[in-house]
């Protein structure tokens, strides 16, 4: 073992944890496979290619963040915070923007704010879960949180997911008001799948579904790969064209084709392009501060359940499945909020497609630098990301929505008291359109419901302050009214 093996190894303690160098190396690669479909799917969630698209994600004042530049901020945090978490906390949990922060920053705060202040309260919310994770308070409300409504949490972001990926995919439609019927929404076009984007969804999703299924390391890369293979192909033979707000059938978001070149330096403008205090001034404190609220009850419950979960999954938990250091891990997992808040990319968390990695042999710290030195690479392939319908990315939601589903299978549903609340966070969530709405609507059913059935004593304290909490955010219009 040469001189820098043996610091690698005494550091990450890689021969302790009973891996080897190249079980770390392969397993950081298998990582960032399985990862880097994010550096596609981060940009076309919050990106746009032209305020002028139909579904372009506009703020206020109708800026929007470019596609390119969201995809190499993405890639460059997701490369800096796995870097750092792999050194610091030495675990091999590949971090990346979370899709469910991303998701509620375009489709709920950038509305009423702009850009520059949403990714602000991005950055308040990650100072928010730093000082709470350093104080020991993160992981006190974690574990004052049932673990029904954990699960809850989980499978309910998990449909919001899949039904944000239909309506982009225009699988699932809004029926116009003038058609005649009380009915929302409805399967593509006029009932059926009619448009060969639509088809080239469908074919995704059961790609990605099969991919998955066979347990192919990177599934959902080689899926949006493949995908937008066959759009480009489509759109070459069919001229299909865009969609623009006046041609249902053509592509929602961007026409799949070559880019003019492969490589080039990537655009980091993005970075630094915050506003602190600037939310606050033009939607007034109270407003703000519940934005804030939310995004800190959005991403406060993920990354802990995650990291335990990953921990046991590679034998790094204590006979009582506790991951050590998991307090440092936290801190950690916090600033990727802050960074990723400060350049534009959304919230960074723990993801959980590590597990691949650690199937592959991962233990230590140093998987997750490897992890990070490719996603450093892949900001010089942003011209790629740019060919990349919607339509072949949006599949990969569907998939992962089907992956944290999966969490329902740890709730009780014989028990009313349970079943209620758990099953309103899950519904909420996609029928309101709010990842916020669902989780407040099922602490509150589950504080009211328990303590109407004479079980008031179990509910924790902390319970009750954040369903109160809850209460008020979604009364904010009276109260608003009534302080104004």
């Amino acid at each position: 073992m040469s001189g820098t093996s043996r610091i690698l190894d005494n550091y990450f303690k890689i021969t302790e944890r009973g891996s080897t160098m190249n079980r770390e190396v392969r397993g950081g690669l298998v990582t960032f496979v399985a990862m880097s479909y994010i550096v596609v799917l981060n940009p076309l969630i919050l990106g746009s290619f032209s305020a002028d698209d139909a579904a372009a994600k506009t703020d206020v004042l109708g800026n929007i963040l470019p596609v390119t530049q969201v995809a190499a901020v993405t890639a460059l945090v997701a490369g800096l915070m796995s870097i750092v978490f792999g050194i610091v906390a030495n675990y091999p949990f590949g971090i990346a923007a979370g899709l469910g922060i991303n998701t509620l920053l375009a489709v709920t705060i950038a509305p009423q704010v702009t850009w520059p202040e949403a990714m602000g309260l991005v950055v308040i919310d990650g100072i928010i879960i730093v000082v709470l994770a350093v104080t020991g308070f993160r992981t006190a409300v974690f574990n004052a949180i049932p673990d029904a409504l954990k699960s809850a949490i989980a499978a309910g972001i998990g449909m919001f997911i899949a039904f944000i990926g239909f309506v982009d995919a225009g699988f699932v439609r809004r029926i116009p008001d003038e058609a005649g019927t009380t009915v929302p929404v409805g399967l593509g076009i006029d009932g059926s799948i009619a448009s060969w984007p639509t088809v080239v969804f469908v074919f995704g999703v059961l790609l990605m579904g099969i991919l998955v299924a066979r347990r192919v390391r990177g599934g959902l890369l080689i899926g949006i790969v493949v995908t937008t293979v066959l759009a480009a192909i489509l759109e070459a033979v069919f001229d299909i064209g865009a969609s623009a707000g006046v041609h249902p059938e053509g592509w929602n978001l961007t026409v799949p084709g070559l880019p003019d070149v492969l490589l080039q330096t990537p655009d980091l403008s993005l970075v630094g392009d915050v506003s602190l205090v600037g939310a606050f001034t033009r939607i007034g404190v109270l407003s703000a501060s519940l934005l804030v609220f939310t995004l800190v009850l959005a991403n406060f419950f993920d990354a802990m359940g995650t990291m335990t979960g990953l921990g046991k999954e590679a034998e790094l938990t204590d006979k009582h499945g506790t991951l050590p250091n998991v307090g440092k891990a936290l801190v950690v997992e916090g600033t990727g909020a802050i960074v990723g808040g400060a350049a534009s990319a959304s919230s960074n968390t723990v993801f959980v497609e590590s597990a691949s990695g650690i199937a592959e042999g991962a233990r230590t710290g140093l998987a997750n630098v490897v992890t990070g030195l490719l996603f450093l690479g892949a900001m010089f392939l942003t011209p790629l990301y740019g060919i990349v319908p919607i339509e072949a990315a949006a599949p990969a939601l569907v998939v992962v929505g089907a992956l944290m589903i999966g969490q329902v299978r740890d709730i009780d549903f014989t028990k009313f008291d349970v079943a209620l609340p758990a099953f309103l966070t899950m519904v909420v969530m996609p029928f309101t359109y709010s990842i916020a709405n669902g989780i407040g609507v099922g602490f509150i059913a589950w504080v009211v419901i328990g303590a109407a059935s004479g079980k008031a004593k179990q509910i924790h304290p902390l319970l009750w302050i954040v369903a109160g909490l809850f209460v008020a955010y979604f009364a904010v219009g009276p109260i608003t009214d009534a302080i104004t």
